[in-house]
Protein backbone atom coordinates (compact mmCIF):
# COMPACT_ATOMS: atom_id res chain seq x y z
CA UNK A 1 0.00 0.00 0.00
CA UNK A 2 1.03 3.61 -0.49
CA UNK A 3 2.15 5.82 2.34
CA UNK A 4 -1.04 7.35 3.82
CA UNK A 5 -3.25 4.70 2.18
CA UNK A 6 -6.96 5.07 1.49
CA UNK A 7 -9.06 2.25 2.97
CA UNK A 8 -12.72 1.61 2.14
CA UNK A 9 -14.83 -0.26 4.70
CA UNK A 10 -17.90 -2.09 3.43
CA UNK A 11 -20.33 -4.32 5.26
CA UNK A 12 -19.58 -7.49 3.31
CA UNK A 13 -23.11 -8.85 3.07
CA UNK A 14 -24.75 -5.51 2.22
CA UNK A 15 -22.03 -4.85 -0.35
CA UNK A 16 -22.34 -8.34 -1.83
CA UNK A 17 -26.11 -8.02 -2.13
CA UNK A 18 -25.56 -4.75 -4.00
CA UNK A 19 -23.08 -6.49 -6.32
CA UNK A 20 -25.64 -9.20 -7.07
CA UNK A 21 -28.30 -6.58 -7.75
CA UNK A 22 -26.04 -4.51 -10.01
CA UNK A 23 -24.44 -7.35 -11.96
CA UNK A 24 -27.21 -9.93 -11.99
CA UNK A 25 -27.13 -13.69 -11.84
CA UNK A 26 -23.46 -13.84 -12.81
CA UNK A 27 -22.61 -13.05 -9.16
CA UNK A 28 -22.83 -16.22 -7.06
CA UNK A 29 -19.73 -15.95 -4.83
CA UNK A 30 -16.95 -13.46 -4.09
CA UNK A 31 -14.95 -15.04 -6.91
CA UNK A 32 -17.51 -13.66 -9.38
CA UNK A 33 -17.03 -9.97 -8.52
CA UNK A 34 -16.23 -8.44 -11.93
CA UNK A 35 -12.95 -6.80 -12.82
CA UNK A 36 -14.83 -3.62 -13.74
CA UNK A 37 -15.80 -3.03 -10.10
CA UNK A 38 -12.23 -3.49 -8.91
CA UNK A 39 -10.89 -1.13 -11.59
CA UNK A 40 -13.46 1.45 -10.50
CA UNK A 41 -12.35 1.03 -6.90
CA UNK A 42 -8.74 1.61 -7.89
CA UNK A 43 -9.56 4.63 -10.04
CA UNK A 44 -11.30 6.18 -7.02
CA UNK A 45 -7.94 6.04 -5.24
CA UNK A 46 -8.48 3.19 -2.79
CA UNK A 47 -5.46 1.17 -1.71
CA UNK A 48 -7.35 -1.35 0.41
CA UNK A 49 -10.83 -2.83 0.75
CA UNK A 50 -11.92 -3.78 4.25
CA UNK A 51 -14.61 -6.44 3.94
CA UNK A 52 -16.24 -6.17 7.35
CA UNK A 53 -18.12 -9.33 8.29
CA UNK A 54 -16.96 -12.13 5.98
CA UNK A 55 -16.78 -14.85 8.63
CA UNK A 56 -19.40 -17.54 9.18
CA UNK A 57 -22.47 -16.16 10.88
CA UNK A 58 -23.33 -17.37 14.36
CA UNK A 59 -26.93 -18.61 14.27
CA UNK A 60 -27.28 -18.01 18.00
CA UNK A 61 -26.03 -14.47 17.54
CA UNK A 62 -28.62 -13.99 14.80
CA UNK A 63 -31.41 -15.13 17.12
CA UNK A 64 -30.14 -12.87 19.91
CA UNK A 65 -30.04 -9.87 17.54
CA UNK A 66 -33.55 -10.52 16.20
CA UNK A 67 -34.91 -10.53 19.74
CA UNK A 68 -32.78 -7.63 21.01
CA UNK A 69 -34.98 -4.82 22.36
CA UNK A 70 -32.66 -1.86 21.67
CA UNK A 71 -31.86 -3.04 18.11
CA UNK A 72 -35.54 -3.46 17.27
CA UNK A 73 -36.59 -0.21 18.94
CA UNK A 74 -33.93 1.70 17.00
CA UNK A 75 -34.87 0.09 13.69
CA UNK A 76 -38.55 0.89 14.25
CA UNK A 77 -37.62 4.57 14.42
CA UNK A 78 -35.42 4.80 11.35
CA UNK A 79 -36.70 1.92 9.18
CA UNK A 80 -40.40 1.54 10.05
CA UNK A 81 -40.96 -1.17 7.41
CA UNK A 82 -38.02 -3.36 8.41
CA UNK A 83 -38.53 -7.07 9.09
CA UNK A 84 -36.66 -9.28 11.53
CA UNK A 85 -35.57 -11.43 8.59
CA UNK A 86 -33.28 -8.52 7.64
CA UNK A 87 -31.47 -8.79 11.00
CA UNK A 88 -28.45 -11.08 11.20
CA UNK A 89 -25.81 -12.05 13.71
CA UNK A 90 -23.08 -9.59 14.66
CA UNK A 91 -19.94 -9.91 12.50
CA UNK A 92 -17.97 -9.69 15.76
CA UNK A 93 -19.60 -12.74 17.29
CA UNK A 94 -17.08 -15.16 15.81
CA UNK A 95 -18.03 -18.83 15.56
CA UNK A 96 -15.56 -19.76 12.81
CA UNK A 97 -12.80 -18.12 10.80
CA UNK A 98 -14.20 -19.48 7.57
CA UNK A 99 -16.09 -17.48 4.96
CA UNK A 100 -19.86 -17.31 5.42
CA UNK A 101 -21.68 -19.44 2.86
CA UNK A 102 -23.62 -16.41 1.57
CA UNK A 103 -20.31 -15.09 0.18
CA UNK A 104 -18.90 -18.43 -0.95
CA UNK A 105 -15.89 -20.31 0.39
CA UNK A 106 -12.34 -19.55 1.47
CA UNK A 107 -11.25 -20.46 -2.05
CA UNK A 108 -13.69 -17.90 -3.50
CA UNK A 109 -12.27 -15.28 -1.16
CA UNK A 110 -8.74 -16.12 -2.35
CA UNK A 111 -9.79 -15.68 -5.98
CA UNK A 112 -11.30 -12.29 -5.15
CA UNK A 113 -8.15 -11.31 -3.26
CA UNK A 114 -6.06 -12.22 -6.31
CA UNK A 115 -8.18 -9.90 -8.47
CA UNK A 116 -7.75 -7.08 -5.98
CA UNK A 117 -4.00 -7.61 -5.73
CA UNK A 118 -3.60 -7.65 -9.51
CA UNK A 119 -5.07 -4.14 -9.49
CA UNK A 120 -2.90 -2.91 -6.61
CA UNK A 121 -5.57 -3.19 -3.92
CA UNK A 122 -5.06 -4.94 -0.58
CA UNK A 123 -7.74 -6.96 1.19
CA UNK A 124 -8.39 -6.26 4.90
CA UNK A 125 -10.45 -8.62 7.06
CA UNK A 126 -11.42 -8.73 10.75
CA UNK A 127 -9.81 -10.50 13.68
CA UNK A 128 -11.46 -10.65 17.11
CA UNK A 129 -9.02 -11.74 19.79
CA UNK A 130 -11.01 -10.83 22.88
CA UNK A 131 -14.10 -13.00 22.52
CA UNK A 132 -15.93 -15.60 20.42
CA UNK A 133 -19.63 -16.27 19.90
CA UNK A 134 -21.62 -18.01 22.62
CA UNK A 135 -22.10 -20.98 20.26
CA UNK A 136 -18.44 -21.39 19.32
CA UNK A 137 -17.60 -25.11 19.73
CA UNK A 138 -14.73 -24.32 22.09
CA UNK A 139 -17.16 -22.90 24.67
CA UNK A 140 -18.19 -26.43 25.58
CA UNK A 141 -15.15 -28.36 24.32
CA UNK A 142 -12.57 -26.20 26.14
CA UNK A 143 -14.38 -23.99 28.70
CA UNK A 144 -11.08 -23.25 30.49
CA UNK A 145 -10.09 -21.22 27.44
CA UNK A 146 -12.82 -18.76 28.47
CA UNK A 147 -13.56 -16.79 31.61
CA UNK A 148 -15.57 -19.53 33.26
CA UNK A 149 -16.79 -20.98 36.53
CA UNK A 150 -18.23 -24.34 37.51
CA UNK A 151 -20.19 -22.60 40.25
CA UNK A 152 -22.87 -19.99 39.64
CA UNK A 153 -21.09 -16.59 39.88
CA UNK A 154 -24.39 -14.95 40.78
CA UNK A 155 -24.38 -12.50 37.88
CA UNK A 156 -26.86 -13.59 35.21
CA UNK A 157 -26.24 -10.41 33.22
CA UNK A 158 -22.53 -11.15 32.85
CA UNK A 159 -22.52 -14.98 32.71
CA UNK A 160 -24.47 -17.64 30.86
CA UNK A 161 -24.45 -21.44 31.13
CA UNK A 162 -23.12 -23.52 28.27
CA UNK A 163 -24.77 -26.80 27.34
CA UNK A 164 -22.54 -28.65 29.81
CA UNK A 165 -23.64 -26.44 32.69
CA UNK A 166 -20.41 -24.42 32.94
CA UNK A 167 -20.82 -20.67 33.49
CA UNK A 168 -19.11 -18.60 30.77
CA UNK A 169 -18.66 -14.81 30.89
CA UNK A 170 -19.81 -12.62 28.05
CA UNK A 171 -17.26 -10.34 26.44
CA UNK A 172 -17.27 -6.88 27.93
CA UNK A 173 -15.84 -3.40 27.58
CA UNK A 174 -15.62 -2.26 31.23
CA UNK A 175 -17.49 0.95 30.41
CA UNK A 176 -20.48 -0.72 28.74
CA UNK A 177 -22.89 -3.60 29.22
CA UNK A 178 -21.76 -7.11 28.21
CA UNK A 179 -22.09 -8.27 24.62
CA UNK A 180 -24.66 -10.99 25.20
CA UNK A 181 -23.85 -12.83 21.96
CA UNK A 182 -20.21 -13.28 22.94
CA UNK A 183 -18.06 -15.48 25.18
CA UNK A 184 -15.04 -13.88 26.85
CA UNK A 185 -11.72 -15.60 26.15
CA UNK A 186 -9.30 -16.17 29.04
CA UNK A 187 -6.22 -14.51 27.59
CA UNK A 188 -3.97 -15.66 30.45
CA UNK A 189 -4.47 -19.31 29.54
CA UNK A 190 -1.46 -20.35 27.38
CA UNK A 191 -3.73 -22.69 25.45
CA UNK A 192 -5.98 -19.76 24.50
CA UNK A 193 -3.02 -17.71 23.32
CA UNK A 194 -1.74 -20.55 21.17
CA UNK A 195 -5.20 -21.01 19.66
CA UNK A 196 -5.35 -17.29 18.77
CA UNK A 197 -1.88 -17.40 17.19
CA UNK A 198 -2.97 -20.43 15.18
CA UNK A 199 -6.10 -18.56 14.09
CA UNK A 200 -4.00 -15.64 12.87
CA UNK A 201 -1.82 -17.98 10.83
CA UNK A 202 -4.97 -19.59 9.41
CA UNK A 203 -6.43 -16.24 8.34
CA UNK A 204 -3.25 -14.52 7.10
CA UNK A 205 -3.06 -16.31 3.71
CA UNK A 206 -6.64 -15.18 2.96
CA UNK A 207 -5.93 -11.44 3.13
CA UNK A 208 -3.30 -8.71 3.15
CA UNK A 209 -4.10 -7.28 6.56
CA UNK A 210 -6.36 -7.44 9.58
CA UNK A 211 -8.37 -4.89 11.46
CA UNK A 212 -8.10 -6.20 15.02
CA UNK A 213 -11.11 -5.61 17.25
CA UNK A 214 -10.86 -3.88 20.66
CA UNK A 215 -7.14 -4.49 21.00
CA UNK A 216 -6.72 -2.60 24.28
CA UNK A 217 -8.92 -5.20 26.01
CA UNK A 218 -6.21 -7.77 25.28
CA UNK A 219 -3.46 -5.90 27.13
CA UNK A 220 -2.32 -7.88 30.17
CA UNK A 221 -3.06 -5.17 32.71
CA UNK A 222 -6.50 -4.39 31.22
CA UNK A 223 -7.45 -8.07 31.08
CA UNK A 224 -6.26 -8.58 34.66
CA UNK A 225 -8.21 -5.56 35.92
CA UNK A 226 -11.37 -6.72 34.15
CA UNK A 227 -11.31 -10.41 35.08
CA UNK A 228 -8.81 -10.83 37.93
CA UNK A 229 -10.66 -13.23 40.21
CA UNK A 230 -11.72 -15.49 37.35
CA UNK A 231 -8.41 -15.81 35.50
CA UNK A 232 -6.91 -18.88 37.29
CA UNK A 233 -3.59 -18.32 35.50
CA UNK A 234 -0.62 -16.08 36.23
CA UNK A 235 -0.09 -12.88 34.26
CA UNK A 236 1.94 -13.74 31.13
CA UNK A 237 5.48 -12.40 30.98
CA UNK A 238 4.86 -10.85 27.56
CA UNK A 239 1.99 -9.12 25.82
CA UNK A 240 0.20 -11.27 23.25
CA UNK A 241 0.64 -9.10 20.18
CA UNK A 242 4.40 -8.63 19.56
CA UNK A 243 5.09 -12.35 19.16
CA UNK A 244 1.90 -12.99 17.20
CA UNK A 245 2.55 -10.12 14.78
CA UNK A 246 6.16 -11.22 14.32
CA UNK A 247 5.09 -14.77 13.38
CA UNK A 248 2.67 -13.48 10.74
CA UNK A 249 5.15 -11.00 9.30
CA UNK A 250 7.93 -13.59 9.12
CA UNK A 251 5.77 -15.41 6.58
CA UNK A 252 3.98 -12.37 5.09
CA UNK A 253 6.37 -9.38 5.45
CA UNK A 254 4.02 -6.77 3.97
CA UNK A 255 1.03 -7.84 6.08
CA UNK A 256 -0.78 -4.90 7.71
CA UNK A 257 -2.13 -4.86 11.28
CA UNK A 258 -4.72 -2.22 12.19
CA UNK A 259 -5.79 -1.85 15.82
CA UNK A 260 -9.10 -0.59 17.11
CA UNK A 261 -7.95 1.10 20.32
CA UNK A 262 -9.22 3.80 22.68
CA UNK A 263 -8.47 5.28 26.14
CA UNK A 264 -5.30 7.06 25.06
CA UNK A 265 -3.47 3.76 24.60
CA UNK A 266 -2.66 4.33 20.92
CA UNK A 267 1.10 4.87 21.35
CA UNK A 268 1.41 1.78 23.57
CA UNK A 269 -0.41 -0.35 21.00
CA UNK A 270 1.77 1.02 18.19
CA UNK A 271 4.83 -0.04 20.20
CA UNK A 272 3.56 -3.65 20.15
CA UNK A 273 3.99 -3.80 16.38
CA UNK A 274 0.76 -2.50 14.89
CA UNK A 275 1.06 -0.61 11.63
CA UNK A 276 -1.93 1.66 12.32
CA UNK A 277 -4.09 2.53 15.32
CA UNK A 278 -7.50 4.20 15.38
CA UNK A 279 -7.32 7.97 15.88
CA UNK A 280 -10.45 8.34 17.99
CA UNK A 281 -8.89 11.39 19.64
CA UNK A 282 -9.02 13.33 16.38
CA UNK A 283 -12.57 12.16 15.72
CA UNK A 284 -13.74 13.31 19.15
CA UNK A 285 -11.98 16.66 18.81
CA UNK A 286 -13.60 17.23 15.43
CA UNK A 287 -16.94 16.66 17.12
CA UNK A 288 -16.46 18.47 20.40
CA UNK A 289 -13.34 20.68 20.40
CA UNK A 290 -12.18 23.91 18.81
CA UNK A 291 -9.51 24.32 16.11
CA UNK A 292 -6.81 25.18 18.64
CA UNK A 293 -7.39 21.88 20.46
CA UNK A 294 -7.47 19.99 17.16
CA UNK A 295 -4.17 21.57 16.09
CA UNK A 296 -2.62 20.60 19.44
CA UNK A 297 -3.35 16.95 18.71
CA UNK A 298 -1.69 17.30 15.32
CA UNK A 299 1.52 18.40 16.99
CA UNK A 300 2.23 14.84 18.15
CA UNK A 301 5.45 13.09 17.12
CA UNK A 302 5.65 12.49 13.36
CA UNK A 303 6.03 8.68 13.44
CA UNK A 304 3.01 8.42 15.74
CA UNK A 305 0.99 10.50 13.28
CA UNK A 306 2.01 8.29 10.35
CA UNK A 307 0.79 5.19 12.17
CA UNK A 308 -2.69 6.49 12.93
CA UNK A 309 -5.90 5.62 11.10
CA UNK A 310 -7.90 8.81 10.48
CA UNK A 311 -11.66 8.62 10.10
CA UNK A 312 -14.90 10.53 10.48
CA UNK A 313 -16.95 7.35 10.06
CA UNK A 314 -16.78 3.66 10.84
CA UNK A 315 -19.40 1.05 11.65
CA UNK A 316 -19.35 1.93 15.38
CA UNK A 317 -19.87 5.68 14.93
CA UNK A 318 -22.86 7.68 13.78
CA UNK A 319 -22.74 8.53 10.07
CA UNK A 320 -21.08 11.91 9.37
CA UNK A 321 -24.25 13.74 8.30
CA UNK A 322 -25.89 12.91 11.63
CA UNK A 323 -22.77 13.19 13.80
CA UNK A 324 -21.65 16.59 12.49
CA UNK A 325 -25.12 18.00 11.95
CA UNK A 326 -24.74 19.35 8.41
CA UNK A 327 -23.13 18.51 5.11
CA UNK A 328 -20.90 21.57 5.33
CA UNK A 329 -19.45 20.61 8.70
CA UNK A 330 -19.06 16.95 7.74
CA UNK A 331 -17.22 17.96 4.57
CA UNK A 332 -14.94 20.24 6.59
CA UNK A 333 -14.25 17.39 9.03
CA UNK A 334 -13.37 15.18 6.06
CA UNK A 335 -10.99 17.86 4.78
CA UNK A 336 -9.21 17.80 8.15
CA UNK A 337 -9.03 14.04 8.67
CA UNK A 338 -8.14 12.97 5.16
CA UNK A 339 -5.44 15.50 4.35
CA UNK A 340 -3.27 14.45 7.29
CA UNK A 341 -0.55 11.82 7.38
CA UNK A 342 -1.63 8.32 8.35
CA UNK A 343 -4.08 5.82 6.88
CA UNK A 344 -7.44 7.26 5.83
CA UNK A 345 -10.60 5.24 6.43
CA UNK A 346 -13.81 5.80 4.47
CA UNK A 347 -17.04 3.82 4.68
CA UNK A 348 -19.54 2.93 1.97
CA UNK A 349 -22.36 4.49 4.03
CA UNK A 350 -20.36 7.71 4.34
CA UNK A 351 -19.72 7.94 0.59
CA UNK A 352 -23.41 7.30 -0.15
CA UNK A 353 -24.55 9.98 2.30
CA UNK A 354 -26.55 7.77 4.67
CA UNK A 355 -28.65 9.80 7.09
CA UNK A 356 -28.53 7.32 9.99
CA UNK A 357 -26.16 4.67 11.26
CA UNK A 358 -27.62 1.22 10.80
CA UNK A 359 -26.87 -1.54 13.34
CA UNK A 360 -24.20 -3.86 11.95
CA UNK A 361 -26.71 -6.69 12.36
CA UNK A 362 -29.18 -5.06 9.92
CA UNK A 363 -28.76 -5.68 6.20
CA UNK A 364 -31.04 -3.49 4.07
CA UNK A 365 -31.82 -4.60 0.53
CA UNK A 366 -31.67 -1.08 -0.93
CA UNK A 367 -29.45 1.89 -0.10
CA UNK A 368 -30.42 5.44 -1.09
CA UNK A 369 -27.61 7.61 -2.40
CA UNK A 370 -27.30 11.33 -1.71
CA UNK A 371 -25.96 12.61 -5.04
CA UNK A 372 -24.49 15.78 -3.53
CA UNK A 373 -22.52 13.79 -0.95
CA UNK A 374 -21.36 11.21 -3.47
CA UNK A 375 -20.27 13.94 -5.90
CA UNK A 376 -18.30 15.69 -3.17
CA UNK A 377 -16.43 12.55 -2.14
CA UNK A 378 -15.63 11.52 -5.71
CA UNK A 379 -14.06 14.92 -6.33
CA UNK A 380 -12.34 15.01 -2.95
CA UNK A 381 -10.91 11.51 -3.37
CA UNK A 382 -9.56 12.49 -6.77
CA UNK A 383 -7.81 15.52 -5.25
CA UNK A 384 -6.19 13.66 -2.36
CA UNK A 385 -5.17 10.83 -4.66
CA UNK A 386 -2.38 13.11 -5.89
CA UNK A 387 1.11 11.72 -5.09
CA UNK A 388 1.88 14.81 -3.02
CA UNK A 389 -0.59 13.63 -0.34
CA UNK A 390 1.17 10.26 -0.19
CA UNK A 391 4.84 10.86 -0.83
CA UNK A 392 5.13 14.50 0.19
CA UNK A 393 6.24 16.20 3.39
CA UNK A 394 3.45 17.40 5.69
CA UNK A 395 3.88 20.58 7.76
CA UNK A 396 1.44 22.17 10.19
CA UNK A 397 1.06 25.93 9.68
CA UNK A 398 -0.65 28.76 11.56
CA UNK A 399 -3.06 31.42 10.38
CA UNK A 400 -2.48 35.03 11.40
CA UNK A 401 -4.75 37.95 12.14
CA UNK A 402 -5.32 40.44 9.35
CA UNK A 403 -5.32 43.50 11.58
CA UNK A 404 -4.62 42.47 15.16
CA UNK A 405 -8.25 43.00 16.14
CA UNK A 406 -10.03 40.25 14.24
CA UNK A 407 -9.56 37.01 16.18
CA UNK A 408 -11.36 34.80 13.69
CA UNK A 409 -7.96 33.52 12.51
CA UNK A 410 -8.18 31.20 15.52
CA UNK A 411 -10.91 29.28 13.65
CA UNK A 412 -8.46 28.20 10.97
CA UNK A 413 -6.61 24.93 10.50
CA UNK A 414 -3.95 24.96 7.83
CA UNK A 415 -1.04 22.82 6.63
CA UNK A 416 0.98 22.07 3.54
CA UNK A 417 2.14 19.05 1.60
CA UNK A 418 5.31 19.53 -0.44
CA UNK A 419 6.82 17.12 -2.94
CA UNK A 420 9.41 17.96 -5.59
CA UNK A 421 7.83 20.83 -7.57
CA UNK A 422 4.33 20.66 -6.09
CA UNK A 423 2.87 22.21 -2.96
CA UNK A 424 -0.66 21.61 -1.67
CA UNK A 425 -2.01 24.19 0.78
CA UNK A 426 -4.96 23.03 2.90
CA UNK A 427 -7.01 25.74 4.63
CA UNK A 428 -10.12 24.96 6.70
CA UNK A 429 -12.42 27.31 8.58
CA UNK A 430 -13.47 24.78 11.19
CA UNK A 431 -16.08 26.99 12.85
CA UNK A 432 -19.60 28.34 12.44
CA UNK A 433 -18.22 31.90 11.99
CA UNK A 434 -17.19 33.92 8.96
CA UNK A 435 -13.42 34.14 9.28
CA UNK A 436 -10.83 36.50 7.83
CA UNK A 437 -7.12 35.78 8.20
CA UNK A 438 -3.73 35.47 6.55
CA UNK A 439 -1.68 32.38 5.79
CA UNK A 440 2.03 32.28 5.10
CA UNK A 441 3.74 29.64 2.97
CA UNK A 442 7.53 29.69 2.90
CA UNK A 443 8.66 26.64 0.89
CA UNK A 444 7.88 28.05 -2.54
CA UNK A 445 9.95 29.12 -5.55
CA UNK A 446 11.32 32.65 -5.50
CA UNK A 447 9.41 33.80 -8.54
CA UNK A 448 7.81 37.20 -8.92
CA UNK A 449 4.26 35.85 -8.97
CA UNK A 450 2.96 32.63 -7.50
CA UNK A 451 -0.33 31.20 -8.73
CA UNK A 452 -2.49 29.08 -6.46
CA UNK A 453 -5.15 26.88 -8.03
CA UNK A 454 -8.31 26.05 -6.08
CA UNK A 455 -8.57 22.29 -6.58
CA UNK A 456 -12.35 22.20 -6.22
CA UNK A 457 -13.33 25.13 -8.44
CA UNK A 458 -10.32 25.41 -10.73
CA UNK A 459 -10.12 29.17 -10.07
CA UNK A 460 -6.72 30.84 -9.68
CA UNK A 461 -5.41 33.42 -7.24
CA UNK A 462 -1.96 34.99 -7.29
CA UNK A 463 0.49 36.47 -4.84
CA UNK A 464 4.07 37.64 -4.89
CA UNK A 465 6.64 35.41 -3.21
CA UNK A 466 7.53 38.07 -0.65
CA UNK A 467 3.91 38.69 0.30
CA UNK A 468 3.10 34.99 0.64
CA UNK A 469 6.21 34.30 2.73
CA UNK A 470 6.30 37.37 4.98
CA UNK A 471 2.95 39.09 5.08
CA UNK A 472 0.72 36.22 4.09
CA UNK A 473 -2.17 35.72 1.71
CA UNK A 474 -5.37 37.35 2.93
CA UNK A 475 -8.38 35.03 2.78
CA UNK A 476 -11.99 35.25 3.93
CA UNK A 477 -13.98 32.06 4.35
CA UNK A 478 -17.57 31.17 5.17
CA UNK A 479 -18.42 28.87 8.10
CA UNK A 480 -16.96 25.38 7.53
CA UNK A 481 -15.59 26.37 4.16
CA UNK A 482 -12.29 24.87 3.13
CA UNK A 483 -9.81 25.22 0.29
CA UNK A 484 -7.13 22.99 -1.14
CA UNK A 485 -4.76 25.10 -3.19
CA UNK A 486 -2.17 23.67 -5.53
CA UNK A 487 1.09 25.40 -6.51
CA UNK A 488 3.28 23.87 -9.20
CA UNK A 489 6.80 25.14 -9.79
Amino acid sequence: MRTNPHVLEVNAKIWFHQMKRDFGRSIVTLADIPESYIVKLKSAGFDALWLMGVWKESLTSRQIARNDGPINDYLKKIVPNYTKEDVFGSPYSICSYNVDKYLGTNEDLLKFKAKLNENGISLILDFVGNHFSVDHPLTWQEPEMFISSKEDPGDSKLFYQNKNGVWIAHGKDPYFDPWTDSAQLNLFNPKTRQMLEDSLMQIAPLCDGLRCDMVMLMLNNVHRDNWGKYLKFDTPNEEFWPGAIQKVKEKFPSFTFIAEVYWGLEAEIQSLGFDFTYDKILYDRLLFSNPTQIAAHLGAEHLYQKKTLRFIANHDEEVPLAAFGSKERSFAAAAVAYTLSGARLFTASQLCGDKFRLPIQYQPLVRDVDIEVKTFYMKFLDIINHPCFHGGQWALKSAKSCDGQNLSYQNILTWTWTQNTTCKVVVINYSAEQSKFRICVDKLPKTENIFLKDEFTGSMISSSYEELKNKGLEIEMAPYEFKIYSVDF
